[in-house]
């Protein structure tokens, strides 16, 4: 979407709103294209306000709890998303979404639970799948971490921080060819394999 088609929609969005003011899903779609912007202030105003006008915009509470995590506030990303699960309980993004918080607050248990229940509610869920495979990694449970991983590829095939989550397990396993493999996938997808494990593999593989 370009920034010209972006103004166009904000612009059709805010005419609408004079005509309706009480809709929130048109303060929802402004938040959403303001959003594309960048405008995180003027988003977070419309997300919150179609809230108001609408309680049960669970996609709203998702936006706000994503631009919280932007701003790096994991306690208002993890409310945010679980008000949404509320609202909608078998909505599988903000159980993925909390499942990543629990990952960063290293609560793997708490962030396996939250990520199969997101993709029972979604199995075809690639970012939940991918996730999943990183917290089975955190635990020790490479082989859980390569299935979710080639499950998250299967769906998505050029899903970089799935062939990544690979490459990381098979270093585990002591696989290096598999792993170096892994990686070089990952970096044709355009996703930046972190060089010290690059140099970490290479250590490995020629000692």
């Amino acid at each position: 979407m370009s920034n010209v088609s972006t103004e166009q929609q904000i612009k059709e969005l805010e005419e609408r709103l004079e005509q309706n003011p009480d809709c929130g899903i048109t303060h929802y779609n402004l938040g959403v294209n303001y959003l594309a912007t960048r405008d995180f202030e003027k988003a977070r105003e419309f997300f919150r306000e179609a809230i108001r006008k609408n309680p049960d915009i669970a996609e709203a509470y998702v936006q706000l709890g994503g631009i919280a995590m932007n701003e790096g506030d994991l306690d208002g990303c993890f409310s945010y998303n679980q008000m949404a699960s509320k609202v909608r309980h078998r909505f599988a993004v903000p159980h993925g979404n909390m499942g990543f918080v629990h990952l960063q607050r290293n609560d793997v248990d708490k962030a396996i639970g939250s990520l199969k229940r997101a993709i029972s509610f979604d199995p075809k869920f690639v970012q939940a799948h991918a996730t999943l495979g990183s917290a089975y990694l955190m635990q020790g449970d490479v082989d859980g971490c390569i299935a979710q991983s080639k499950k998250a590829i299967e769906l998505e095939p050029r899903f970089g921080p799935a062939y990544n989550n690979m490459g990381l397990a098979y270093m585990e396993k002591g696989d290096y060819q598999q792993a170096r493999e892994s990686f070089n996938k990952a970096s044709e997808t355009g996703y930046e394999v972190a060089p010290e494990v690059l140099e970490e593999l290479e250590k490995l593989m020629s000692s």
